[in-house]
């Protein structure tokens, strides 16, 4: 009895299978055109899943775009706050060779003026101890020079001193004499003269 149950389901689900066949194209495409009596409600559901499925994929496209423009944005600031730095260094690094460059070259120059100060002030020496060794030796032949007219002068009046005494004497006896008075009359003369022609 058990078989005989489960080959009479089997016969009458084989009979809707003939009479599908048997229909035409037409009433295929009706039948499938209308919707089947009591699937209303499970293809509003369907629909509803697949609208749902599409707005979730929607969302997950969304935050994919989302999320890479995010990496994307993340990146060029890190790129940029990496240049940045590389720049700062870069800057610093020159900044310090210019550094190290400029106080080579002002110490050169330094040592430059020095140098030459240093040559000014020894040839200004030298020039000044010319100078003085000039004066001295002109001063010792100067002096040599008057020594030896002392010398002679002395000489000359230890030889003859009689007749530097007569000379004195002579002098002497001169500026006593009274013919002093001689010049007076002979300056009297033009005033004579000049009475004469008034």
């Amino acid at each position: 009895m058990a078989t005989a149950k489960k080959k009479a389901p089997a016969k009458k689900r084989a009979a809707p299978k003939k009479a599908a066949a048997k229909k035409s194209p037409a009433r295929k495409k009706a039948a499938a055109a209308k919707p089947a009596k009591g699937n209303f409600f499970s293809n509003a559901l369907n629909d509803a899943r697949d609208q749902w499925d599409d707005f979730v994929d929607s969302a997950k496209l969304k935050a994919k775009q989302v999320a890479a423009q995010e990496k994307v944005l993340e990146k060029k600031a890190e790129l940029a706050a990496k240049a940045e730095i590389d720049k700062v260094k870069h800057l610093a690094a020159q900044a310090d060779k210019w550094m190290k460059a400029r106080i080579k070259a002002d110490t050169k120059k330094i040592n430059a003026l020095e140098k030459k100060l240093a040559k000014q002030v020894r040839d200004a020496e030298r020039k000044l101890r010319a100078q003085a060794k000039a004066a001295e030796k002109k001063a010792n032949k100067r002096g040599k020079v008057l020594k030896k007219k002392l010398d002679t002068g002395k000489k000359a009046l230890e030889k003859a001193p009689a007749q530097v005494k007569a000379k004195v004497a002579a002098a002497r006896k001169k500026a006593a004499a009274p013919g002093k008075k001689a010049p007076a009359r002979k300056k009297a003369a033009p005033r004579a003269k000049a009475r004469a022609k008034k």
